[in-house]
């Protein structure tokens, strides 16, 4: 974190275990339902014969994640239920989850209206429930448990890829559509287990506001407060040259000449134990340096994997190895950045309104690796893999300088609105 940004104290008297053991609960039960979607799904919709232009209309369900900043206030805000704030809104939420799930198990997977109807309600239902997680993790976490809490996250995810994506799709084959839904329905639900251990005391009651009247969330306090807008420009200079080199990745690879099935591994298998060792490094980066030097850290290696991409595309580079272990190495890089950046995200995030601050900035880097994702395959068809990969790699390098400078030369913190301290 860059010197100067404000430090937001934790729980004073939380147990580090139990908010880690918490947290990968939470994350997990998000990730589930997320790669059964995203990744499980449109291979299963496109074995029961569904059309490849149908399938991906399913893309629109990313919508929800990116909008979800829009509803985050009204979460910071309310509290549905005398349960603690942030569990108020993510126990029904889950439910709605699991329930959607099960819901599907006993349509036809050639219902694409009656499965796209209920993958979106699903999809606003997860994106609720991440912005009440984020929100809890955000204020509970200090600047000494940030690291292990976001690599918790990263491991969850991590295991979601695993039992959201592969598991799901290995019982799609061996068992069917409607055992396998179910098993994961009920799967969906078994992080709720930690919901327990939340610790909540605010003093709301059901339907009422998250807190006395000192604050009201939303999205035009964000922007008064000059480290957030900081840390959101760090953030989209950061994310901006990523989608360019991801999203063609697979692509590339394919045209270079590698197997599928290689191809699959390096981005299915090998992506879920990135997840897990590299959010362990992630920590033991930032451990070693704060956490803004980490982050430029992680952006001047991943600045020499691009440069390998661009190298091997021009021909000033043989043989599938040197492109292969950059992708590999990308994919590590990736889950540690993403560590080293939500620890930054919550840094600046207010504690009145940690939910609407840290899904602003999340939503932010995501909408900018998604726009550099849709402009990715026009640039490779018109001006080749090669020119592609340079601007990719300039855009980056350019990025990690700038970002350093803002970082260093960054605006001075108001003081934070005290808050409960119980909260």
């Amino acid at each position: 974190m860059a010197p100067g940004l404000p430090e937001t104290p934790g729980h004073p008297n939380a147990n580090n275990l139990k908010i880690y053991v918490t947290l990968a609960g939470l994350y997990l039960a998000q990730g589930i339902p997320t790669y059964l979607i995203a990744a499980a799904l449109p291979p299963v919709l496109r074995n029961y014969g569904v059309s490849k232009s149908t399938i991906g209309l399913f893309s629109l369900l990313m919508l929800p994640l990116v909008l979800k900043f829009l509803w985050a206030p009204l979460v910071d805000r309310i509290q549905l239920m005398n349960i603690g704030h942030r569990r108020s809104w993510i126990v029904p939420m889950q439910v709605i989850t699991s329930a959607g799930i099960a819901l599907m198990a006993f349509l036809e997977p050639t219902d694409v209206m009656g499965l796209f109807l209920i993958c979106t309600l699903l999809a606003v239902a997860m994106s609720t429930q991440d912005i009440a997680s984020d929100g809890y993790a955000t204020q509970n976490l200090t600047a000494q448990t940030r690291g292990i809490g976001n690599a918790c996250q990263g491991g969850a995810v991590a295991f979601g890829v695993v039992i959201g994506g592969t598991l799901s799709l290995v019982m799609f084959e061996t068992v069917g559509w409607t055992p396998t839904l179910l098993f994961v329905a009920a799967l969906s639900l078994l992080p709720l287990l930690v919901t327990p251990l939340m610790e909540e005391h605010n003093g709301t009651s059901a339907g009422g506001p998250a807190r006395s009247g000192l604050h009201k969330p939303s999205i035009s306090a964000f922007f008064k407060r000059p480290e957030a807008v900081q840390v959101l420009i760090v953030a989209l200079l950061f994310r901006a040259s990523e989608g360019f080199v991801k999203a063609m990745e697979g692509p590339y690879l394919v045209d270079a000449g590698l197997p599928l099935s290689w191809i699959g591994y390096l981005s299915g298998a090998s992506a879920a134990t990135a997840g897990i060792i590299g959010s362990g490094l992630a920590v033991a980066l930032m451990r070693g340096h704060k956490t803004q030097r980490a982050l430029i850290t992680l952006g001047l290696l991943r600045t020499i994997c691009f440069s390998l991409f661009a190298l091997h595309a021009i021909g000033w580079m043989e043989g599938i190895m040197p492109v292969m272990s950059a992708a590999v190495f990308q994919t590590f890089i990736r889950y540690m950045e993403i560590v080293v950046l939500y620890s930054l995200f919550m840094s600046v995030a207010s504690k009145d309104q940690p939910g609407t601050d840290f899904t602003l900035l999340a939503c932010a880097q995501l909408i900018v690796y998604l726009v550099g994702s849709s402009l990715s395959g026009v640039l490779a068809d018109y001006a080749g893999y090669n020119t592609l990969f340079v601007f990719a790699t300039v855009l980056s390098g350019l990025a990690v300088l700038m970002c350093a400078w803002l970082l260093s030369a960054h605006p001075k913190a108001p003081t934070q609105t005290p808050v409960d301290a119980r909260q």
